[in-house]
């Protein structure tokens, strides 16, 4: 987008009297480029905008198929669909102020939301876990309520509230040939992997196969992790980065919260969830997490030694899992 073209969108969105005067990048986006908008009388309000140029992630083949619940949550169609089933819900999400899918501002998907100033979730438990406390309880009111809402069929929500149904037979089924494709990946650039190929794929395969049918599905986030949860003014948590979300098994949901919580995750732990998804999801969870930072790291992705770090720690953790 020219300067131009940010300017008459945030008038826009924010009303005609105001003058945009910044519109910084605003760190951690991969998929989509995120902006602050500052106007002259210091009103704020965030950018979203996919574009090919604001993706840092190298193109795959299936990239833009909607059918594959796993496939880059990209564009204004799997954002307001995920906006309007998680409002639904009664979860919070910044409040949308335009959106733009004609080109009326610029050439690429654009919506302009609220702005939440302050920490994000990750940023206050680090500060002061006391603090983030009922924030935490908060946050896992939202699961309970997304939880609670079961349909017959998994995949995207924009794919599921559309009448649509997703490729495979079943979550696990997904998530298994996911699991694989990230192993051989994995193994293609690290020599570690290639090593312990055949035990990864063996445990993969076992823990698939005690995987009990299910046939019904609950929202999940997808990548809920604590910094993908804003905190606004009055403490309530607000989920972004939402255009993955989808009806899945709740319990690829846990296992991602466990993984980037930690110790912090205790308050949002629920009874009833399935032992043999769990251990399949997390191993699948940490494939995916050292195949994807090694992948985004064939691009041109800016803090790489970051990303490095995070496809390190995972590969690691995956070892581990079929240790001894």
């Amino acid at each position: 987008m020219t300067r131009e073209q940010v300017a008459s969108a945030a008038r826009a969105a924010l009303g005609g009297g105001r003058r945009l005067v910044a519109a910084p990048r605003v760190a951690g986006g991969s998929k989509k480029g995120v902006y602050r908008l500052v106007m002259d009388d210091a009103t704020t309000a965030i950018a979203y905008l996919w574009d090919d140029a604001e993706n840092y992630w190298p193109t795959a083949e299936g990239d833009d198929d909607l059918t594959d619940p796993f496939s880059p949550g990209l564009g204004l169609g799997l954002f307001e669909a995920a906006h309007a089933r998680l409002d639904a819900l009664g979860i919070r999400v910044p409040a949308i102020r335009l959106v733009d899918r004609d080109g009326a501002h610029c050439p690429a998907d654009l919506a302009i939301v609220e702005d939440i100033p302050g920490e994000n979730l990750e940023e206050l438990l680090a500060r002061d876990p006391r603090a983030a406390a009922p924030v935490m309880a908060r946050l896992g009111e939202a699961l309970e309520a997304m939880r609670r809402h079961r349909v017959p069929t998994y995949g995207k929500v924009a794919v599921v509230d559309g009448g649509g149904t997703s490729r495979g037979t079943s979550c696990e089924g997904v998530v298994l040939d996911r699991a694989l494709r990230d192993l051989a990946e994995a193994a293609s650039r690290d020599p570690r992997i290639v090593a312990a190929r055949d035990r990864l794929e063996e445990r993969l395969l076992s823990l698939a196969a005690a995987v009990r049918p299910r046939a019904l599905y609950a929202v999940v986030h997808g990548e809920l992790g604590p910094d993908h949860v804003l905190v606004d003014a009055d403490g309530n948590p607000v989920a972004i980065d939402i255009e993955g979300s989808m009806y899945f098994d709740v319990e690829w949901e846990h296992v991602f919260l466990q993984i980037r919580l930690h110790d912090a995750y205790r308050p949002l732990a629920v009874d009833g969830l399935d032992e043999d998804r769990l251990k399949l999801y997390m191993l699948a969870q940490r494939l995916s997490l050292t195949a994807g930072p090694l992948r985004l790291l064939d691009g041109d992705f800016p803090d790489r030694a970051f990303m490095a770090g995070i496809a390190e720690y995972n590969l690691k953790k995956t070892l581990e899992l079929v240790r001894g």
